[in-house]
């Protein structure tokens, strides 16, 4: 009897312990620009098999993680798609200064629906876009604020058409955004970075916008200055590495 005792005990003992939640780390927060999804997925999920650390990553337009964070958003780590919106946070001490570098490059192009006739053109001054959209529009993110619009606005002023193409324009609140009303085929072109058209099977790229039509493409990425997580400076400089870096290759980025 006691040994049959002594057996229940033990299994009663078993079964108590597994109940017991088991210590799981705190995920680290990344606040990364829309263009990132898969790269950053992909990276996220390696660094997670690599560390045991769990890595969430939300995904919005730059501008508007930015503004998230200036109102107090849990994040530890920002990677946006443009200087202007790192340097926002910047002037407001919301990032630590000394871990800001700048990680990825990209290239701007025009996309139409996969199954567009539109041909493939050469995008220089005075270049009429105009035959191409007919009745539709242009698929933009927001040009005021988010950084692939504001590439796109750039681009087609310094192309001397951005007055004849105002009017045309289709604004989304992200690049994604846009890019899906082409794959959609609800509007005929688009302007996105060259990662987002390798990224969706549903359009194909009529041209890049030369580089000297608009600021360089920079994807700087910062430690977030409230951030206490002790994995936020492991991960940065993860993503220095090979093995990050063929990620980002892979994706269609430029390493820096």
């Amino acid at each position: 009897m006691q040994a049959l005792a002594a057996i229940a005990m033990s299994c009663l003992a078993t079964i108590v312990l597994a109940a017991i939640p088991q210590s799981v780390p705190m995920p680290l927060t990344i606040f990364a620009a829309a263009s990132l999804k898969e790269s950053m997925d992909e990276a996220a999920a390696a660094y997670q098999r690599a560390h045991g650390q769990p890595v969430r990553v939300s995904y919005a337009a730059s501008s508007t993680l930015a503004r998230q964070i200036e109102q107090g958003a849990p994040a530890d780590v920002f990677l946006s798609a443009d200087l202007d919106w790192m340097d926002y946070l910047q002037q407001r001490q919301l990032i630590d200064g000394d871990s800001r570098r700048d990680l990825l490059g990209n290239t701007l192009v025009l996309i139409a629906p996969k199954a567009s006739t539109a041909k493939t053109l050469l995008l220089e001054r005075g270049v009429d876009l105009r035959p191409l959209l007919g009745d539709g529009r242009l698929a933009l993110a927001l040009a005021a604020s988010v950084p692939a619009g504001k590439y796109a606005k750039a681009a087609f002023v310094s192309l001397g058409v951005w007055p004849s193409l105002r009017a045309k324009v289709a604004e989304a609140e992200n690049v994604r955004a846009a890019l899906m009303l082409v794959a959609r085929e609800e509007a005929p072109l688009g302007v996105v970075y060259a990662s987002d058209a390798r990224a969706e099977p549903g359009v194909r790229v009529l041209s890049t916008f030369p580089a000297s039509t608009h600021p360089r493409i920079v994807y700087p990425v910062a430690r977030v200055a409230a951030s206490q997580h002790p994995h936020a400076d492991a991960f940065m400089a993860w993503l220095a590495t090979p093995a990050a870096a063929a990620i980002f290759r892979r994706r269609g980025f430029i390493v820096l």
